[in-house]
């Protein structure tokens, strides 16, 4: 007899969209583990200022399947903001209206990011008794960021969250800002982030005369401080030149930070940078690097430095939100945000000593952590208690 998969329907405030195929992929890879075990399918909207009307696309791929709801942004500037909310939660309703009538009711809904989107859980269980639950990726609630204001915010967050079944942030350090701002439930459960499988496989080698460094990152200098790794690597270069620093990915500071590094008299050859690259052309370049450097001034539960550890790689990172949960003297260097006399020697150090680091314990370590199918096995448990009543 075959058992009966739980239907989970996935919302999130952040999830890949035509006009922003990068936008919570940790979402999209939470819901493809879960996707292993369970019947999912995904109801995501979003506002685009190029439409008039309401469109919708639907795919299913890697057995998931997507529903994207994009809804137009209101032209009129005196009821804009009431407007597009409005239109915010139509695209919604007509989302939920295209799968329900297929046979799919939700045993479960798995809501990402608060607050608008748990919210649409929250009337959907008031009107149709489907229990839900709540992950966190989102950094506001952290002392360094510090942006959960408003006391309309924090009253509607405060009611999503102590009736939702579970809440699960992606690291301690999240659960412990979001107590102290009192979002209160009795059932917290810590679930890491997912990496991709393509990480775990071996990419050829490629040869090369200099020890490599490599940083991954958005590029939002608020938040992943990159002049600091340039400062900190150009007086690097005064003491070695045995060095390259790879650095990939674009973002809203990227032309900023390359005009800025042109401001420096770097000697050839030391840094390089790729920017946006495929997943697997991330883990291809992680793979034949030595070590990966992060200095951020705040962070949750940094993706890139899962998936360095996976690939069994150490890691340089600043002591910021769950960092210190994931790297330890085993695996990498922890040093104070804004410190770049600590980055300096940190990465000193790592080029004469990363291969003193065990890149296979780093690797299994990691791996038990952060597969797909650990990940949704958890996450498949949380719902069976969830559903059944069990904490």
């Amino acid at each position: 007899m075959k058992l009966k998969l739980i239907k989970v329907l996935f919302l999130s405030q952040w999830y890949p969209h035509r006009n922003d195929p990068m936008l919570g992929l940790f979402v999209q890879k939470h819901a493809e583990a879960v996707s292993l075990h369970c019947d999912v399918k995904v109801l995501y909207v979003q506002s685009d200022e190029n439409i008039d009307d309401f469109e919708m696309t639907d795919r299913t791929q890697n057995n998931l399947r997507e529903l994207i709801v994009y809804y137009p942004i209101s032209k009129q500037k005196t009821f804009s903001k009431f407007n597009n909310t409005i239109n915010y939660y139509i695209a919604y309703w007509k989302g939920y209206k295209k799968i329900y009538p297929e046979g799919f009711k939700p045993d479960i809904i798995h809501v990402n990011i608060l607050t608008r989107t748990a919210f649409v859980a929250y009337m959907l269980k008031i009107c149709k008794g489907i229990p839900y639950i709540i992950t966190e990726h989102w950094s506001r609630y952290l002392p360094d960021r510090n942006s959960f204001k408003g006391a309309f915010r924090k009253l509607l967050t405060r009611l999503v969250v102590k009736n939702a079944k579970a809440i699960l942030p992606v690291s301690e350090n999240l659960r412990q800002a979001m107590l102290a701002h009192k979002l209160l439930n009795n059932n917290y459960i810590v679930v890491n982030n997912v990496v991709d499988n393509f990480f775990f496989s071996e990419s050829p080698t490629v040869h090369r005369t200099k020890k490599r460094i490599i940083h991954v990152s958005c590029f939002d200098e608020e938040a992943k401080n990159v002049k600091g790794i340039i400062r900190a690597t150009y007086e690097l270069s005064k003491k070695r030149q045995d060095f390259e620093l790879m650095l990939v990915g674009t973002g809203v500071d990227f032309q900023n930070v390359r005009q800025y590094t042109d401001t420096f008299n770097f000697p050839k050859g030391i840094i390089h940078f790729l920017g946006e690259k495929t997943s697997e052309e991330v883990a291809n370049w992680i793979q034949n690097s030595d070590f990966f450097v992060l200095f951020s001034n705040f962070e949750n539960s940094p993706v890139v430095i899962s998936e360095s550890l996976v690939c069994g790689k150490p890691v340089i990172s600043s002591n910021v939100g769950g960092t210190p949960a994931l790297i330890n003297d085993s695996n990498g260097i922890l040093i104070n945000a804004g410190n770049e006399d600590e980055l300096l020697n940190g990465m000193n150090y790592l080029l004469d000593n990363f291969q003193n680091y065990d890149s296979e314990i780093i690797k299994a370590n990691a791996r038990d952590k952060f597969s797909y199918e650990n990940i949704g096995m958890q996450l498949t448990t949380i719902y069976k208690n969830s559903i059944s009543g069990k904490p």
